[in-house]
């Protein structure tokens, strides 16, 4: 929309403002407005105007709020406090109109006029930006200028506060400092007022003009070169502009260091890649890669036609001993014959601390116990559709259930936590050996082991890092999941926790396991794999309207409906399509296993985590003393199967 001397560049309904400080609003302390950003007169302006019942809104399309003079909406009963928008409720501001001078005639009802509500700042005005936590009903941003004021919080009630932030950085440097993700400090593309903010920080311990105007010559270069405590720059973040002022960045406090900043903007990916996979790697490939010795030779090379086929499900059984870390690449037959014997010596020596165990013992220890209630109900109802393990009496339930008990003899600390049966089911059906299974077990958790933490930092980082890619592959996607609360991507909590186990029919959830265990083209594999069925569902997320509840829905219902090689072969498509922009981001860079992770930050539960990076190997524990062979009785061997029809897709 234009108009003379102006033009709206953004426009979005179903603004609040919330008036009262009470934790449920009624209708009256709601007032709904328009947000604009305008361009006028050389200059860029916020504006909030009020959606007036009658006359046109566009009348006080500029007009300032009178901080002098208006009528007072507080009551006596009801005293005006601020809170300062850390309750997640909090509704009242510190900027509002300001009560008259004279008294209103006794037993007359104050007005408050809608109108008095509007106001419009200019960009340049602005200090900071404060969004509310992800997960409300309603998301708001509070906005604070240059004065020290806070303008009233914007309260969207049909989503848009993403869209807002990517329109206001065509104008204006966001920085979000990891210490508080919320926090958004505004600066204008200037490269002299940059150059004052970076000396405030210390930032660099060169002149920071001259890291600038290095910047501005060759941005990439310079990003990650200098800028270590600045993780993510972009060329087109500072150019400069033809006029601005900018106010000088106050130096932060001696006692409170100034922590990094990450600048948020846009990367331009280029075109999508075409992938074409390969065969599975059969039995005759795998030999022709073993030597005189039983050696595997050329690794990296066997590696990635595993990546790129899976393997045939009469090798899964040898192939997966090494891509879990039980056996070593490098190991020759003779080797791994004695290290299969020291194992088996040590399995069995945890396995007799649960079953020694007296039932008036265990009646003593609480944990054990309940871990033993635990296992067995989870392994009741894991895979009992599959043959391997359907029937009343199935003795791979029992398989289960032992090896599980002695994990937690295993890891002590960690236990066993539900979820965990589901990690060992396709192991203990391709391996069928329990000591073989246990040790191929314990390797898959060496990498996962941090999904199942109580603390569930890991999961929290995962899904940070999710919707990072995400961010970065499709943004219109994640603002979309944005203005539906979606935006936190919990719907995919399912997914990374155990690998898409529930997700995808058992055959083809081992073909993703074992291209997912090679490790490449990178870690994190497996959050591209997330990024690879919401784009291949991204049409009918966005153009049927979906809700928060009808999104959960939706995903819920592509279980057992996706194919594994459409997923891997968009995954791998969207890893190349990344890896082959010069200016993706460092923390994008260090997701993909492509940089190195910058250097450890001092303990702190808001720093930024370094990224996965998965152990192959389990730690070897000291050798036993004692290597001797244990009893048949005691190893459960389960008889050869031929292969089915079902073991492979």
């Amino acid at each position: 929309m234009e108009g003379a001397g102006y033009r709206v560049v953004f426009e979005k309904g179903g603004v609040y403002l919330h008036t009262s400080a009470k934790k449920y609003q009624d209708r009256d302390s709601l007032i709904a407005g328009v947000i604009r950003v305008v361009e006028k007169d050389n200059d860029v302006l916020l504006h909030w105007a009020p959606v007036e019942e009658a006359g046109d809104s566009t009348q006080i399309l500029f007009s300032k709020k009178d901080s002098s003079g208006g009528d007072s909406c507080a009551s006596e009963e009801e005293p005006t406090f601020d809170p300062g928008y850390e309750p997640d409720w909090a509704v009242i501001s510190t900027v509002r109109p300001q009560p008259r001078h004279s008294e209103p005639t006794r037993g007359a009802e104050p007005s408050c006029p809608q109108g008095s509500w509007a106001f419009s700042v200019s960009l340049g005005e602005l200090k900071s930006i404060r969004r509310s936590k992800p997960g409300l009903s309603w998301a708001y941003l509070v906005l604070v200028t240059q004065a020290g004021g806070s303008l009233p919080a914007l309260h969207f009630h049909r989503g848009g506060t993403r869209a807002l932030l990517r329109v206001l950085s065509r104008y204006l440097l966001l920085a979000s400092s990891p210490q508080d993700s919320r926090l958004y400090l505004v600066f204008p593309h200037d490269s002299s007022a940059l150059s004052n903010s970076f000396h405030h920080l210390q930032l660099f311990d060169q002149d920071s003009s001259n890291v600038v105007s290095r910047f501005l010559q060759d941005p990439y270069s310079t990003t990650f070169s200098s800028f270590s405590r600045v993780t993510n720059f972009f060329r087109g973040a500072l150019q400069p502009q033809p006029e601005g002022a900018a106010s000088d960045l106050p130096p932060p406090p001696d006692d409170e260091p100034e922590p990094g900043f990450e600048v948020i903007s846009c990367v331009e990916l280029g075109p999508r890649p075409t992938v074409e996979r390969g065969p599975p790697v059969t039995e005759e490939e795998w030999a022709r890669h073993v030597g005189p010795e039983g050696r595997l030779q050329q690794v990296p090379e066997l590696k990635n036609r595993i990546f790129s086929g899976g393997l045939s499900p009469g090798l899964r059984r040898e192939a997966w001993k090494f891509l879990l870390g039980y056996l070593s690449w490098e190991g020759t037959a003779e080797e791994h014959k004695a290290h299969v014997r020291k194992k088996t010596d040590e399995y069995f020596r945890m396995k007799l601390q649960w079953k020694s165990v007296s039932p008036e013992q265990e009646r003593r220890n609480s944990l054990l116990h309940g871990y033993r209630s635990l296992i067995e109900r989870d392994v009741s109802r894991t895979d009992r559709t599959n043959k391997f393990y359907e029937g009343p009496e199935n003795p791979g339930l029992g398989l289960l259930n032992d090896i599980l008990l002695t994990y937690c003899m295993y890891h002590f600390d960690l236990g066993y936590v539900q979820g965990m049966s589901d990690l060992l089911s396709p192991i203990l059906y391709v391996i069928q050996n329990e000591v073989d299974a246990f040790w191929c077990f314990c390797g898959f958790m060496e990498l996962v082991q941090g999904n199942f933490e109580e603390s569930q930092e890991t999961m929290k980082r995962q899904l940070g890092r999710l919707l990072l890619l995400l961010r970065v592959l499709d943004p219109q996607l994640c603002d979309f999941l944005d203005s539906q609360d979606s935006g936190s991507l919990c719907f995919c909590f399912r997914w990374l926790l155990i690998w898409f186990k529930r997700e995808f029919p058992f055959p083809d959830v081992l073909r993703l396991w074992e291209v997912l265990w090679t490790g490449l083209p990178g870690p994190n594999l497996h959050l591209l794999v997330a990024c690879a069925i919401l784009d291949m569902e991204r049409d009918t997320l966005m153009l049927s309207g979906f809700g928060s509840n009808e999104i959960l829905k939706h995903i819920n219902e592509l279980t057992m409906k996706l194919s594994v090689e459409d997923v891997l072969t968009r995954a791998e498509a969207l890893h190349r399509q990344l890896t082959a922009c010069p200016e993706l981001p460092h923390n994008v860079q260090e997701i993909l296993g492509i940089a190195p992770p910058t250097e450890p930050h001092s303990p702190s539960p808001t720093a930024s985590p370094l990224p996965l990076s998965p152990t192959r190997a389990p730690p070897t524990p000291p050798a036993p003393t004692d290597t001797a062979p244990q009893p048949d009785s005691s190893l459960e061997i389960l008889p050869e199967e031929e292969d089915d029809d079902g073991a492979d897709s």
